[in-house]
């Protein structure tokens, strides 16, 4: 009688097409696993809930291992509809804010292998303090009016900044009924070797899931607009290994005795002065950005991920 060593043996050395055929399964079945670990646009693939007193509480974002190349499935070019690819090791991210001014970074962030930038804010005149380069640039579709005032600035030959449009469905629909999705489609044609990119509705979606599972509140129930600061992070976390943020307050900045009065913008003096605008959407019955409560969640993810603050600094408990 065989012993189960010399039954295997057999098998594979007398029915060499039975081997063939193991083989051949293993290669499939570990292939899948890969394209659905990496592709799939469904939440658990990145995040992770820690379930002690209910999901919502205790929900974060979990570190995952770094993976370079990845396509990211939530945002899709214009007018090829194909996923960005796009990876860093170290994005510094530059705020719009007045926090900005006066700071001489500009040098330390260029020196960044990708910077991040957000909406129209720009880098000329202001490069002593925010730099020069632009690698990527969040926008609004809010914003996309802005850009388009000056579109040869922003899509113009030898720019290669690639832009991430997000906005809801009513502006961004592809049926033609979309009235910034019309406008960056048009902005393609006349600049066709721009780099545009839109959110998915599903990444979208995803991104008011998360504001939900966060703060317990529902993004519409509450009156609530995600800023564009949120989509930022979001994209960062999932496209940078390191990221470093420039000129971001933190949730309790505002409240604290002997602070920094700057504009909201840092590009646009004598508007109205940074910790004014926070307070006065923060507390909008509807409308308003949470932008308190979203560097609250801010604080929570960098003791999670590798992210760091500067101009000013964070300090965490």
């Amino acid at each position: 009688m065989y012993n189960i060593e010399s039954l295997v043996t057999s098998t594979f050395l007398f029915h060499p097409q039975r081997k063939l055929l193991i083989a051949t399964s293993l290669i499939v079945a570990v292939s899948l696993f890969v394209v659905v670990a990496n592709y799939s646009e469904k939440p658990y693939f990145r995040l992770q809930p820690m379930f002690r007193q209910g999901f919502s509480s205790h929900w974060m974002f979990s570190k995952q291992p770094y993976k370079g190349f990845k396509p990211h499935l939530g945002y899709v070019s214009i007018p090829k509809q194909e996923p960005l690819k796009l990876h860093c090791e170290l994005c510094s991210i530059v705020s719009s804010s007045g926090q900005m001014l006066g700071q001489a970074a500009g040098v330390q962030i260029d020196r960044s292998p990708c910077i991040w930038r957000m909406n129209n804010a720009p880098t000329s005149g202001f490069e002593h303090d925010v730099g020069h380069r632009t690698t990527l640039r969040v926008v609004s579709h809010t914003s996309v009016p802005l850009l388009l005032q000056k579109p040869h600035y922003f899509f113009g030959q030898g720019n290669n900044t690639v832009y991430v449009v997000w906005g809801p469905l009513r502006n961004m629909r592809k049926d033609g009924k979309g009235i910034v999705y019309n406008m960056l489609r048009q902005a393609a044609v006349n600049y066709p070797q721009a780099r545009i990119y839109v959110t998915t509705e599903d990444r979208m979606n995803y991104c008011d899931m998360i504001f939900k599972k966060e703060t317990g509140k529902d993004r519409i129930q509450s009156g609530s607009y995600l800023s564009t600061g949120w989509f930022t992070l979001i994209l960062a976390m999932d496209m940078c290994k390191e990221i470093h943020i420039y000129g971001m307050i933190n949730d309790t900045y505002c409240k604290t005795e002997g602070i920094r009065k700057v504009p909201y913008h840092y590009y646009e003096p004598g508007s109205r002065d940074e910790c004014s605008e926070y307070m006065l959407h923060e507390s909008a019955p509807y409308g308003g950005h949470r932008f308190i409560t979203e560097k609250a969640v801010f604080a929570k993810w960098a003791k999670t991920h590798e992210i760091k603050f500067f101009n000013p600094s964070w300090q965490f408990s």
